[in-house]
């Protein structure tokens, strides 16, 4: 057993903060357990998701019903898809972990806060960075 999966065991009240060394064994066990979790949920809701559109494969003699019933689909195929993208960034912020470099911004190379880190548990840019990412977009798209 590994020091990060023994933590992981007394981690289930525990809640991140700033008072603490940053990205401690604790703290990764934290943001890995959450990491993991969202991704089971993700992939749980995409199995129902399966059963669902095979179970939705009655034709409909309504042409009002057949349009609302492929509109309700083509939804829920575009939901998957991105939480499909959000599975491929959730193995990053997992590899990052892994590799020592989570929680440290990719352009500042400075600690991201635990609180952007809490809400968006597979952020790469500090705040600031980020700000001025979308600012550099902003203007980009103007042009």
């Amino acid at each position: 057993m590994t020091a990060l999966a023994s933590v992981a065991v007394e981690t289930s009240a525990y809640q991140p903060s700033d008072d603490e060394p940053f990205m401690n064994e604790r703290q990764l066990a934290y943001f890995k357990g959450k990491l993991l979790a969202w991704k089971d949920d993700i992939l749980k809701e995409s199995r129902g998701t399966v059963v669902n559109l095979k179970a939705e494969t009655e034709n409909h003699p309504d042409l009002v019903d057949r349009a609302s019933s492929e509109s309700d689909r083509a939804l829920e195929l575009r939901t998957r898809d991105r939480q499909r993208k959000l599975i491929s960034k959730i193995d990053e912020a997992l590899r990052r972990i892994e590799d020592g470099s989570y929680g440290y911004c990719e352009d500042t190379g400075e600690p991201i806060s635990l609180g952007r880190l809490e809400a968006r548990p597979t952020a790469t840019l500090s705040v600031e960075a980020q700000e001025r990412h979308e600012r550099r977009e902003r203007v980009h798209r103007d042009d």
